[in-house]
């Protein structure tokens, strides 16, 4: 036992036992510690279309919300931003509202509008939302302040005060669902896992990459052999992707439209998730999957699949932004259940890539060449892992 506790691989293992216990709990308490605490962050679009009393009911609302509320939006400005998630809940007034609580027999409808192509937690929370917001519309209107206004409309005393009673009949959901997600737990996390499995493998792959270019780099010249591995790269990257995607179609299968494009993203995800980690192999060699974990377990949280990046602590919302998988899963959100700016995430996955390919290139300019045979080459020993 004594020999095995001097051994330095035994050590080093125990010292990645430590490592990784400690990056991961650290990292996953303060990411999650922001659900529910930030749901304040979120936006609520209120669209008023009640020129009676929707106004004060706007005003009650945006006092009693802890949300960030807009109303400035017209129902399809705010349907288009739910489907952008740049808004997470839509509720809409008709402008029949009080006129339909006035009249006997009817009920009085709140539309509200939820997109489920996005983190399941928001869109159940919003759900929720939704109906707090209805029971807190009902006790405004069972105020005094409305019967008074009521009676400001010139409705009887009496009937003012039966209406305000029998409010609690009169005030109707509509729950309207937008972008639906299959049934099935793998469909909701099929983005996340699908990114997931792309990035991880790509940074296990990097770190070989990156020992073959430095001992083949001699032989080919720097400059040669560092263009030839990014072509090979790219050549992996677009036939790797298919395993897992044609597994996922299996299970779930969304047509040969949707196929096409999801392999196309993860191809480009794949790419720009090698250039990102081989950065820190190129810096620090095999140590930097030191580097490759904690930035791996970030994205986790900063990817978008489980809060929406108004909720994210600081750090993680920074992260988010040159996060590979933040704009992967966005897209196939899109291409699996619907939404929009697709051409954002494209473009932002596209500058992470550029901006990962231009870091390497500078790193790589200051590596020093060590000329090296033909020989010499086919006699180093292979890697073992």
């Amino acid at each position: 036992m004594k020999l095995f506790l001097k051994n330095k691989l035994i050590m080093s293992g125990v010292f990645m036992m430590i490592f990784y216990q400690v990056m991961m709990i650290t990292i996953f308490m303060s990411g999650y510690s922001a659900m529910p605490k930030n749901m304040p962050e979120l936006t609520v679009a209120i669209v008023n279309e009640d020129a009676q009393s929707g106004e004060q009911f706007v005003t009650q609302l945006k006092e009693q919300l802890p949300f960030h509320i807009k109303t400035d939006l017209s129902l399809d400005e705010a349907r288009s931003a739910l489907d952008d998630r740049d808004v997470h809940l839509v509720m809409h007034i008709p402008g029949d509202f009080t006129q339909v609580l006035s009249e006997q027999g009817k009920q009085a409808k709140l539309d509200f509008y939820i997109n489920q192509s996005g983190p399941t937690t928001v869109s159940s929370s919003m759900q929720s939302v939704a109906n707090q917001i209805a029971s807190q519309l009902t006790a405004n209107i069972q105020s005094q302040s409305f019967a008074g206004m009521l009676q400001g409309m010139q409705v009887p005393e009496e009937q003012a005060q039966q209406m305000v009673d029998g409010v609690m009949t009169k005030v109707a959901t509509n729950m309207v669902m937008t972008n639906e997600q299959p049934a099935g737990m793998h469909n909701q996390m099929a983005p996340m896992f699908l990114a997931m499995a792309s990035y991880v493998g790509a940074m296990i792959y990097s770190m070989m990459s990156v020992s073959a270019l430095n001992q083949v780099k001699g032989i080919m010249g720097k400059w040669k052999a560092f263009a030839a591995l990014q072509g090979t790269n790219i050549v992996l990257s677009l036939i790797a992707p298919l395993t897992g995607i044609g597994i996922y179609f299996m299970f779930h299968g969304y047509g040969g439209e949707a196929f096409v494009t999801v392999w196309l993203t993860h191809a480009l995800q794949m790419f720009v998730s090698i250039l990102f980690t081989s950065m820190f192999c190129m810096l620090a060699g095999q140590a930097g999957m030191l580097l490759n974990m904690p930035i791996l377990l970030s994205q986790t949280i900063a990817n978008g699949a489980m809060m929406p990046q108004a909720m994210m602590p600081g750090y993680f919302k920074a992260i988010s932004y040159i996060s590979p998988m933040y704009y992967t899963i966005h897209l196939d959100y899109n291409t699996l259940f619907g939404g929009g700016q697709s051409g954002k995430y494209w473009i932002g996955l596209v500058l992470v890539g550029a901006g990962a390919l231009l870091v390497n290139a500078v790193i790589y300019a200051f590596k020093r060449v060590k000329e090296t045979s033909a020989e010499e080459q086919a006699a180093q020993p292979a890697m073992s892992f």
